[in-house]
């Protein structure tokens, strides 16, 4: 079995014991599907961002540090928006947000979701159009709703029986008629983690439909005349590679759809079929491109308005991660390397790993330790002739469970002092990061051109102490 040329390993260590370590590997090439399109190796064998050597930046914002690379960011925006010209494509802003990234998916004519308060302040405040944003969420305040409906928001994703009352009195006593789309929760099994699987029915979000509660919202939204139902949301997880699970929701929710016409004569215009496409962490996941994606979904809604005798709606599409996810990697600092022995193989030989402790950890990335999730790695400072060995990239937190990456072959030269890559950490990282030890969080910094700016400054000691009041 081989390993794959970017030197990660990527696979079941238990499974195939201790003479598999020593096969050959790259540890210094790197595989395009797990990196922004713009890093290479200089010619000095460090990496760089579109020009821009990582030893520069690491010299000027210091680490750990997310790197956007904004060219990559931008041109999947712009594949998606061509693979579905007609559609509107949503941004994830749970993924991640700040002002920079909001305006560059602005200008790349992208639409963009939203679950709190604070995703709906930073999109407004950096110029979204709110008629582009669609707010979602399982709780929503009156506050939350109260600002969406003052912005204009132009679509809000309601979430429960609850909500919509909430909305309904907010909009009369505004005058106004928003927008909406029922969240159904259609008990479609997505192929990933059971933390991020959401059409189950067994979980928070949305109204069920084998339990009947879909229908009912509809009708009783309908027959209320205060909002203005335009059509169905399904989405069923995250990080999805399999779309047979998007034809069962199709099937499923234009059911319901027809169900509606059949009971109320009206027939919805939109459909919003969620998304959370994969991405690449490893050599084990194989993404679609934008257009395989958009060929087979409208092979699937089309199949499937056709048997039921409705009209094709207008799609819209969130294809999640799959943005921002591939276009940033995070850069640490080597701070102790420690050699810890697995196992003998059968010839006498010792089988050991390197544990290589970075500056940073589950606070940058919570991903590993959350979701058992896989990334890659790679030294990012120089190239090496060393052979390779296996190693743990992990974290400085107090924490066994503090990994980035948990297998991995670098070369056995690596050192305190080397600077280490991890692509792949565009989405749910900063995100999701936290001061756990009270650590602060790490900046981001996008390149383009050979130009480096900073987009979120690292946080300091001082921000920390500034919320401790006692």
């Amino acid at each position: 079995m081989r390993a794959h040329e970017a030197g990660a390993l990527h696979g079941d260590l238990g499974s195939r014991g201790p003479a598999w370590l020593r096969t050959p590997v790259d540890v210094n090439a790197l595989l395009p599907q797990l990196w922004p399109r713009n890093v290479a190796r200089a010619a000095d064998g460090a990496l760089a961002v579109a020009g821009l050597g990582v030893r520069e930046i690491a010299a000027e914002f210091g680490t750990p540090v997310y790197v956007l690379d904004e060219d990559d960011l931008r041109s999947r925006c712009r594949e998606f928006r061509a693979a579905f010209p007609t559609e509107d494509v949503y941004y994830a802003g749970k993924a991640f947000l700040c002002r920079a990234v909001v305006r560059m998916i602005a200008e790349e004519g992208m639409f963009l979701d939203v679950c709190t308060g604070g995703e709906l302040a930073t999109a407004l405040s950096a110029g979204m159009p709110p008629e582009r944003i669609g707010f979602h969420g399982n709780n929503k305040s009156v506050t939350e709703l109260t600002r969406a409906l003052d912005a204009g928001v132009g679509r809000i994703i309601v979430d429960s029986f609850t909500e919509i009352e909430r909305l309904t009195a907010l909009a009369r006593e505004r005058g106004v008629r928003p927008a909406v789309l029922i969240r159904v929760t259609v008990g479609v099994e997505a192929h990933t983690h059971e933390f991020i699987a959401t059409a189950h029915e067994d979980q928070k979000f949305g109204f069920s439909l084998a339990g009947g509660a879909a229908i009912a919202a509809a009708l009783r939204i309908i027959d209320e005349g205060v909002l203005e139902l335009r059509g169905l949301h399904s989405h069923i997880g995250s990080q999805i590679f399999d779309t047979s699970g998007f034809e069962v929701s199709a099937r499923r929710v234009l059911a319901l759809q027809a169900q509606i016409r059949d009971a109320r004569g009206v027939e919805l215009p939109e459909l919003d079929l969620g998304g959370g496409f994969g991405i690449a962490y490893t050599t084990q996941d194989d993404p679609s491109a934008p257009a395989d994606l958009a060929k087979r979904l409208r092979k699937i809604v089309d199949a499937e308005c056709a048997a039921e005798k409705l009209a094709v709606p207008h799609l819209s599409i969130e294809p999640g991660r799959a943005i921002v996810g591939p276009a940033v990697f995070t850069l640490y600092e080597v701070g102790t390397v420690k050699s810890v022995l697995l196992g003998t193989d059968g010839d006498g030989t010792d089988a050991r790993r390197a544990y290589v402790s970075v500056d940073g950890g589950m606070s940058d990335n919570i991903r590993t330790a959350l979701y058992d999730a896989s990334y890659s790695a790679t030294v990012a400072s120089r190239e090496s002739t060393a052979r390779p060995i296996l190693a743990r990239v992990v974290g400085k937190h107090c924490e066994s469970g503090d990994i980035v990456v948990k297998d991995e072959f670098l070369p056995a030269d690596v050192q305190p002092g080397d600077l280490v890559a991890v692509p792949g950490t565009g989405a749910y990282c900063r995100s999701m990061a936290s001061n756990y030890n009270h650590v602060p969080r790490p900046p981001v910094v996008a390149v383009r051109e050979g130009r480096a700016r900073l987009i979120v400054r690292r946080e300091t000691e001082e921000d920390l102490l500034a919320l401790d009041v006692g």
